[in-house]
């Protein structure tokens, strides 16, 4: 583990010499009367600003020789310059640190402070390398032989950071469909199952003679069986189907049209189990919101 006091240690240290360099230029005329520090740093990195060329140059040199006093020098190699005249990149115009060339971000683009900086100024690549970046992330994912609940845990935990709740909201607040407050998020827990049970449907129901009769084993995991899954579905759609419909809120019955499993065929008994089974994972997000004292009160 750092010691906590040597960064504070190293501010201090560095604002000395910042304060020492700053008075050789003037603050930087950005027009509509708004100016800025000549000198402006984070840490360790610092970012030089200049209305004019030889007081860019004067700055350069004045840290250079403080920093050589303190038995250090800068980095040409990891600084980056830019000049711009008249709303346009000067790419002739060259600074030099420590008798060393400093690289354009022309020639080498920089990252600071989580951005990256080149020649366009523009942050439209910046845009489509975050798609690409998703794009190989999910894809890395798709590729590891994680569960699908250790992945889902991962998202949840960033889900909440963009969110703004607090890190310990129970995930049944995000994905259950009863409760009070319904998000328009969807669990890939979930999704991951009825997935699977709309492929074995697929397979069960299909017209071709030799898949029907080898019915090949899908794979899902050690808790949770695809085919007890959805043989539970059907008892339950059955089951349902004897009872006939039943008055659950102020509708009255009649109000909405029931999907009876005798009478679904193709496509429709597929979704038709694939519902059934979101029902029955509502159903135990409510029983686990019920042994919540505090984000589980809605049920009471």
């Amino acid at each position: 583990m750092g010691c906590t006091i040597s960064p504070i240690l190293f501010v201090i240290a560095m604002e000395v010499i910042l304060k020492a360099a700053e008075n050789n230029a003037g603050p930087a005329n950005l027009d509509g009367g708004c100016y800025m520090p000549p000198l402006k740093a984070f840490m360790d990195d610092t970012t030089i600003i200049c209305s004019k060329e030889d007081e860019t140059r004067r700055m350069l040199e004045r840290p250079d020789v403080l920093m050589a006093w303190c038995r250090m020098k800068f980095k040409p190699k990891k600084s980056r310059s830019l000049s711009v005249r008249k709303g346009k990149i000067d790419a002739t115009t060259i600074f030099t640190l420590v008798s060393q060339q400093i690289p354009t971000v022309s020639q080498e683009p920089v990252k600071s402070l989580g951005r990256w900086y080149d020649s366009s100024m523009k942050d439209t690549k910046r845009g489509l390398e975050t798609v690409e970046f998703a794009a190989e992330g999910l894809l890395a994912i798709n590729r590891c032989g994680l569960q699908v609940e250790a992945i889902e845990a991962k998202i949840n935990k960033f889900t909440r950071r963009w969110l703004g709740v607090p890190p310990g909201l129970t995930d049944v607040a995000m994905y259950c469909r009863k409760a009070k407050l319904r998000l328009p998020l969807k669990s890939i827990l979930e999704e991951y199952k009825c997935g699977k049970a709309r492929l074995l449907s697929i397979l069960e129901d299909s017209e071709n003679p030799i898949v029907k009769t080898v019915q090949p084993t899908i794979k899902t995991g050690r808790k949770w069986k695809v085919v007890e899954a959805v043989d539970e579905a059907k008892e339950c759609l059955k089951m349902k189907e004897v009872i006939r419909e039943t008055e659950i809120d102020r509708k009255g019955l009649g109000s909405s049209a029931a999907k009876w499993w005798s009478k679904a065929e193709g496509k429709e008994k597929r979704d038709v189990v694939s519902n059934e089974i979101r029902l029955n994972e509502d159903s135990r997000s409510v029983q686990k919101a019920v042994q919540q004292p505090q984000q589980g009160q809605w049920t009471n």
